[in-house]
């Protein structure tokens, strides 16, 4: 370890052609900007930097020193904004890259379309209003698609051919179900506290199904581009 910090003294020294072994002179000084450099959590001004120097120090030419210094190493020093910060070598930064997710909410609006969807399906856009007592925005039936969570099964054979919606495998996955008949039922729901416990008489839950056979009032969809702002809107509420 000494023989790694000797080096690293010597290093610096040669690039300002200091003699190594000057405890107070510009070596020691570019190793304190140094480390206050890599432990800073956000870029740091000179003045910042003289706070922390002996008195008379030349901040700037430490900095031009110690940039030059990291100019072919995998960081450098950079000025940004007026500040000073170690930045990865910008040709080096397509091996940092790393891609996440995103994770994203779903709406009150979204949650209710997709539990409708899962225990009514097949369902047209009209048939999940008339559930929710209120329009389905285009926005979320295009969310819950994205997802992956939804899929348009067909076409319902009345006026107009509205898709049917249904769901998927990865929503079975996502919600830790082996089938759509793990859904909860009615008792289930009453225990968890998701529906009032005096629900009107004969309210039933629908038994769920995910059925990829075309039922009798469903015919395939022929892969016409869908917008569902098309549909005419049914007279009721806004979504939520």
């Amino acid at each position: 370890m000494a023989s790694e910090e000797t080096a690293g003294k010597a290093s610096l020294a040669a690039e300002i052609g200091e003699p190594v072994g000057v405890s107070d002179g510009p070596v020691e000084q570019l190793r304190i900007v140094e480390a206050l450099l890599f432990a800073a959590s956000a870029p740091l001004s000179e003045q910042d930097l003289a706070q922390r120097l002996p008195r008379g120090a030349d901040v700037r030419s430490l900095l031009v020193t110690l940039q030059a210094f990291y100019a072919s190493r995998g960081v450098n020093l950079v000025r940004t904004a007026g500040k000073w910060t170690f930045r990865t070598a910008e040709d080096l930064s397509f091996l940092l890259h790393t891609e996440k997710p995103e994770e994203r909410r779903l709406s009150r609006a979204a949650l209710e379309t997709l539990a409708i969807v899962a225990y009514h399906q097949p369902v047209t856009r009209a048939e999940i209003e008339d559930v929710r007592g209120v329009t389905v925005a285009k926005g979320t039936l295009d969310l819950l698609l994205e997802t992956g969570w939804l899929r348009i099964r067909g076409r319902r054979k009345t006026p107009g051919r509205p898709v049917t919606f249904g769901t998927t495998p990865a929503f079975l996955e996502h919600f830790g179900l082996d089938a759509i008949a793990d859904l909860p039922g009615l008792d289930e729901l009453k225990a968890a506290g998701l529906l009032d416990g005096r629900v009107p008489p004969g309210f039933q839950v629908p038994v769920p199904s995910d059925d990829p056979t075309l039922r009798e009032d469903e015919e395939p969809d022929d892969g016409a581009l869908l917008d569902f702002s098309l549909a005419p809107e049914p007279e009721r509420g806004s979504e939520a």
